[in-house]
């Protein structure tokens, strides 16, 4: 189902936000794997965008690390969702360039709650218990890769080895003795854990014992909850598990660079990101009933611990500003077209022609 038109009252407020919107002025939005929830939620917002006038380019990436990067980098990306504890992550970095970019990163609205799910074998009891273990961290540039590298760092365990992989690479490798831990991000419940209830049925059976030497491991330090909130993960998420797994959550967050300097070629994304966020608030309700169940625990008005909001998102500058702005490199492209013709074609002064046509 499409989203209703906007009312005539909201429609009035994004007419004067768009008037000035132009081809050029698409909106990269970098999401996550093209199966995953991240691009599920960019494709509503997309809908929501194009009902708004504006074209929403949902591009697929490798997740929060590498949505951070092509936001930075020459790449015409104006928004990515990423989850939150991405933030602390760089504002932790050694390199100063990676603070500084940090620094420049807002955030547009916080979406939903991701749980963070460690998949352990039996004999590990608790995460401390992971010192010295093969623990898949996911791929490189992951959402995965990030909070398995937090976690550990603030705890201090130290794993044996850190193995790269893909989620689902990664479920195997456990499940075929080839590591003893998996993280895994992600809003339960998690399409690929539900897969794992499959394996129970009889046709699986060869499966079975190797599920059963398996299970979701306590994240408990208080440590975590300074930058985390807490969770659980139930049978009611997944019937394999038993009993509450006390668990820890990062939440996805729609953000975006700081573009409100003025004077910067990027100054005029400052302008669209109003109107996406505008449009975004004025549907919430629609996409609540009609997008991704997720959509259902999102407050975008809400605050997150370490994130700024994004001053464009939130607060209106006058169309005319950006009008009056494009006005004026209009006029003044032109006197420099009219002058550099006013030179061409004016004539010579008559003892200049005479010398060249002399020589």
């Amino acid at each position: 189902m499409r989203p209703t038109r906007i009312s005539a009252l909201a429609a009035g407020c994004l007419v004067l936000c768009l008037s000035t919107v132009r081809a050029e002025d698409d909106i990269s939005l970098l999401t996550g794997p093209k199966t995953g929830t991240y691009i599920a939620i960019g494709r509503d917002i997309a809908q929501v965008g194009k009902e708004a006038g504006l074209n929403v380019e949902v591009k697929p990436s490798g997740g929060s690390v590498d949505n951070i990067k092509r936001i930075n980098s020459k790449e015409n990306a104006a928004m990515g969702i990423v989850q939150s504890d991405v933030l602390g992550f760089l504002r932790r970095s050694k390199s100063e360039s990676t603070r500084v970019m940090a620094a420049h990163l807002r955030m547009i609205m916080p979406l939903y709650a991701e749980e963070v799910h460690v998949l352990a074998r039996n004999n590990i009891h608790s995460f401390k218990e992971l010192e010295g273990k093969r623990v898949v961290v996911g791929e490189d540039g992951s959402g995965h890769m990030l909070t398995a590298v937090n976690l550990l760092s603030m705890t201090g365990v130290t794993p044996a080895e850190t193995i790269r992989k893909s989620p689902p690479e990664g479920v195997l490798a456990l499940l075929d003795g080839q590591a003893d831990a998996v993280f895994i991000v992600g809003g339960k419940p998690v399409k690929l854990f539900k897969n794992l209830e499959s394996l129970q049925g009889e046709q699986d059976a060869r499966y079975q014992q190797q599920l059963h030497d398996v299970h979701f491991l306590p994240l408990d330090d208080p440590r975590m909850l300074e930058e985390y909130q807490p969770g659980e993960l139930t049978h009611a998420d997944y019937a394999f598990v038993s009993e509450p797994v006390h668990t820890i959550t990062a939440r996805a967050v729609l953000m975006t660079y700081d573009f409100s300097t003025p004077g910067k070629n990027h100054y005029r994304r400052c302008h669209l990101g109003y109107a996406l966020t505008q449009a975004l608030v004025m549907h919430m309700d629609w996409l609540k009933a009609h997008g991704h169940a997720k959509w259902r625990e999102v407050s975008p008005e809400a605050e997150l611990p370490l994130w700024q909001k994004d001053f464009c998102a939130w607060h209106q500058l006058p169309p005319k500003h950006f009008a009056e702005r494009h006005a004026r490199r209009t006029e003044k492209k032109h006197s420099r077209r009219a002058a550099a013709q006013s030179t061409a074609s004016a004539p010579m002064p008559r003892d200049l022609r005479t010398s060249i046509k002399d020589r």
